[in-house]
């Protein structure tokens, strides 16, 4: 009997030093490297949203989810995960206000959900006036969830931010088909008037809509006995692009945000692969158009059944030591479940570490991909290293290869391949956050 004990102690033994074996052997430090390097390549452009660089982004992680040999998610053999948005730009306001014609300048048309809209004084809530005491932008925050038509009085004294956030809207507004067929379309007209009233008036807008192609890059390693149990591993692909030039240099790479947690993705996709013992079914995935309202993340949780997903590792700026120290990260909205506990249970005996946010005035837990699933009850979390206090280099063009911590990407990435172990093999249920209300 002691001899049977003795055996089987050796074999759990010796299965974990060849488990630790393998994990150097699998994610090594020339993959991570190789990986990291290319997405935050020149070549890339800075991956931004609806550019030719995010396109070759997306045909590099391709190829390495065929390489590990992961399954696309979708049917059928492309692992892009296609849909569209549409972008919605102001082409001509005409406002007459008072029985005078207001000049173009001192209109600023937002939420603007038609390709045609008139609409005048005799409509319910057709106008209002912003309170002269308050800051504009806070009121015009306050405004832009409204779903309505009407227009809106802005002293001249808050011409300053009124042309700065017009500025911004000539970009356009991005909305989905469903709101373009709204049977009530909305408009917000902001003038700069200092009429204090709005007894007669007569506005007619008149937008462009462009249909724009955007796709998340997903791929799946199908469970055995849980397969109806989901756990994401997840890092935005796209960046800034080619933004003011500083010193000659004009590409925001983006390595650190986030080719740091794409490389991350990638590898765990590798590593579990090659370990082939996931109970649960795991889906990789890049999202795109993190930078311009998290468009990606938001239709990828529309697709699956989020009382099915049983965790989310969202991961994103690895690329540099924490506050903490070398093999540490911290988790976001660690509290909100025990998420984060199970994976420091099973990095026991290991130097790493992980935290929980030491930036909470940040807000970092709804600041990221982790926030659509997060908010219908998914122990949806994501990982990170960044000082995000003091990181000079974030949404810069210094933000590149050469500023990254390789030793701390790989140290990150190797912890959480160990630390998601129990959840992946189906033994470890992370608990459910509250739903977010609204």
């Amino acid at each position: 009997m002691k001899n049977k004990l003795f055996y089987a102690f050796l074999c759990l033994l010796l299965a974990g030093q060849v488990n630790a074996q393998d994990i150097n052997k699998i994610i090594t430090k020339d993959y991570v490297d190789r990986l990291i390097k290319t997405l935050s390549s020149d070549e890339m452009e800075g991956r931004a949203t609806f550019t030719p660089g995010i396109d070759k982004a997306a045909s590099f992680i391709e190829k390495e989810f065929k390489a590990i040999g992961l399954k696309p998610l979708t049917a059928g053999t492309s692992y892009r995960q296609s849909f569209f948005k549409y972008r919605v730009t102001p082409s001509s306001v005409a406002l007459n206000l008072n029985g005078t014609t207001v000049a173009p300048e001192n209109i600023m048309v937002a939420g603007s959900t038609a390709e045609t809209l008139s609409f005048d004084n005799t409509a319910a809530q057709s106008w209002m006036r912003l309170d002269p005491s308050k800051d504009f932008i806070s009121q015009f925050r306050a405004l832009s969830r409204s779903k309505k038509q009407q227009l809106i009085l802005v002293d001249p004294k808050m011409q300053k931010d009124f042309n700065r956030v017009k500025d911004a809207f000539k970009r356009g507004t991005m909305l989905d088909e469903k709101d373009l067929k709204a049977a009530d379309p909305t408009a917000l007209i902001f003038v700069l008037s200092s009429d204090t009233t709005a007894s007669q008036f007569k506005a007619t807008v008149k937008n462009e809509v462009s249909k724009l192609p955007l796709f998340n890059v997903a791929g799946m390693i199908p469970g055995k006995s849980k397969a109806r149990e989901l756990v994401v591993f997840s890092g935005h692909y796209d960046h800034l692009g080619i933004i003011k030039a500083v010193e000659g240099d004009s590409i925001a790479n983006g390595a650190d945000d986030d080719a740091s947690g794409t490389t991350a993705m990638i590898a765990l996709a590798k590593y579990y692969k090659k370990l082939n013992n996931n109970e649960r079914t795991l889906i990789f995935v890049a999202f795109t158009a993190e930078e311009i309202g998290g468009f990606g993340a938001k239709y990828f949780s529309e697709q699956l059944n989020p009382d099915e997903v049983v965790a989310m590792f969202n991961i994103e700026m690895i690329g540099k030591e924490s506050k903490f120290g070398k093999n540490a990260a911290f988790i976001t909205g660690y509290e909100r479940s025990d998420f984060g506990k199970i994976l420091q249970k099973n990095l026991s005996g290991t130097e790493f570490t992980f935290h929980p946010d030491p930036y909470p005035q940040q807000n970092l837990f709804y600041r990221s991909d982790n926030a659509t699933l997060a908010a219908l009850g998914v122990p949806a979390h994501t990982i990170s290293t960044d000082q995000i206090d003091t990181d000079k280099l974030y949404h810069s063009v210094k933000d590149e290869y050469s500023s990254m911590d390789i030793d701390n990407i790989l140290s990150t990435i190797k912890a959480i391949a160990k630390s998601a172990i129990t959840i992946v093999k189906g033994t470890d249920t992370p608990s459910r956050i509250p739903k977010l209300t609204r």
